[in-house]
């Protein structure tokens, strides 16, 4: 069974998210997802937190690339990142890719947000049946434990990691908060379904 169908298998879902800047969507139609570093050479709009990506600046994965090298998915865009934007949904899409990304040669799957000091990375296959999916899919990460919500909170963010790029062509379809933003999403030339989701952003 290949990755992508044991995925579907394990949570009945059939994608994989990325959070995105609207203004950045022409160059992903044109390049691709790029990783970190690929991006950093050409001119784009961040999202990413600061600290955050010089956290991942210094993380190597095992018998891998530097976690910069690789282009990232989640496995459920709810997460605490999309939350800490709140105030630019007007400015974000959700991009969902079709789950066959998880066959691409290369992927490794992290069982928390990849930046964790506690972090544990995976071959695709093997990955799969090390994550906590209920709880990268639980609605919630809140705990009244401080500790248990920081862990709870790092495994929502669990990771698909792919090698440099990840083509436009797995690119299914978009989320968006409003009409507005789907006006500013189909401008772009974006030719994929566009869905008015506000129960989807915070």
């Amino acid at each position: 069974m290949r990755p992508s169908e044991r995925f579907t298998e394990i949570t009945s879902q059939t994608g994989l998210y990325n959070i995105q800047a609207i203004d950045n969507v022409p160059s992903i139609m044109r390049r691709g997802l790029l990783s970190n570093e690929r991006a950093s050479r050409i001119n784009h709009v961040s999202i990413a937190m600061n600290e955050v990506q010089a956290r991942r600046d210094r993380v190597g994965i095992p018998n891998g690339l530097k976690l910069h090298q690789y282009a990232n998915l989640y496995f459920d865009p709810w997460n605490p990142m999309l939350s800490r934007k709140r105030s630019q949904n007007e400015e974000i899409c959700i991009l969902k890719f079709d789950r066959t990304v998880l066959d691409l040669e290369g992927v490794i799957l992290s069982d928390r947000n990849a930046s964790s000091a506690y972090a544990a990375f995976y071959g695709a296959k093997a990955g799969l049946e090390k994550i906590d999916f209920d709880l990268v899919y639980a609605r919630y990460w809140t705990d009244n434990d401080y500790y248990e919500q920081c862990r709870r909170k790092s495994i929502k963010c669990a990771e698909v990691l792919v090698p440099y790029c990840i083509s436009f062509d797995y690119v299914v379809c978009a989320a968006v908060v409003n009409k507005d933003s789907a006006n500013r999403l189909r401008a772009t030339g974006f030719d994929r379904d566009i869905f008015i989701k506000p129960g989807v952003f915070f």
